[in-house]
């Protein structure tokens, strides 16, 4: 099973402290698998942790996250070398794809060295759920705001463009994320720009977004554009999201 169309869930959140486990699938992964439509069997995650260097106690953290929540995860590694022979097979089998949060503009260059930019863009189309938090993301707009160069806030601007945004994470918890979001729309860098919360999602139908939703009551979503040469924002509502098991 595929979602109908080219789908994306964009985040700032998906996971949270667990009683036993380190690490657990907050409602927006669990929200990423019903968009996929998979059911009858156990769905397929393809976990994607480049962002971090492919942190090896993140893998495991999210391993033991995804057997608690009843799903199969594959890792897709690219240090020190692909971990898999077919990476687009992989990808394009899987239900969802979750990117982990990190750096972003590492992640795009590790990523068209080895081709991955064309196969992600290739599940896209295929209807395989593109998700992700921070710099997972990032990845899927134009760009956004992003620490990937330093402490000091900067935008990255060739980002992989499924989504043809801006986009901007941690809104609410990062206070330079808005109005650096704010001067690159004013200043024409990002035609329109699309930014969560912590907690919060976007889901886009092709490039159409569609709905905000979120795992953490009172947070919100904001959509920011060009109006007589300034930014202007529109905060959305997002839909709560049932709790997740767990």
């Amino acid at each position: 099973m595929t979602a109908p169309e080219p789908t994306v869930l964009a985040t700032s959140g998906g996971h949270r402290m667990g009683r036993r486990t380190r690490l657990l699938f907050d409602s927006l992964v669990h929200h990423a698998v019903e968009l996929s439509g998979a059911h009858g069997r156990r769905p397929r995650i393809l976990y994607v942790g480049t962002a971090i260097g492919d942190a090896e106690a993140t893998t495991a953290r999210m391993a033991e996250a995804a057997r608690v929540a009843g799903f199969d995860l594959t890792p897709l590694q690219l240090f020190p070398m692909p971990n898999l022979d077919d990476m687009e097979g992989a990808v394009l089998d899987s239900d969802v794809v979750w990117v982990m949060g990190g750096s972003v503009a590492n992640l795009l260059a590790v990523w068209r060295v080895h081709g991955l930019d064309r196969i992600m863009r290739r599940a896209w189309e295929a209807g395989v759920v593109l998700s992700g938090v921070s710099a997972g993301s990032l990845c899927w707009f134009q760009g956004g705001t992003t620490d990937s160069y330093g402490p000091e806030l900067r935008p990255v601007t060739d980002g992989l463009g499924l989504l043809p945004y801006g986009n901007g994470v941690h809104y609410d918890s990062d206070a330079g994320r808005r109005p650096l979001m704010h001067r690159l729309v004013a200043d024409g860098t990002f035609p329109e720009a699309h930014c969560t919360d912590d907690g919060v999602g976007l889901v886009y139908r092709g490039t159409r977004l569609v709905e905000a939703v979120t795992e953490i009551p009172g947070k919100g979503a904001y959509v920011v554009r060009r109006e007589g040469g300034e930014a202007v924002e529109e905060r959305i509502e997002p839909r709560l999201l049932p709790t997740a098991p767990g």
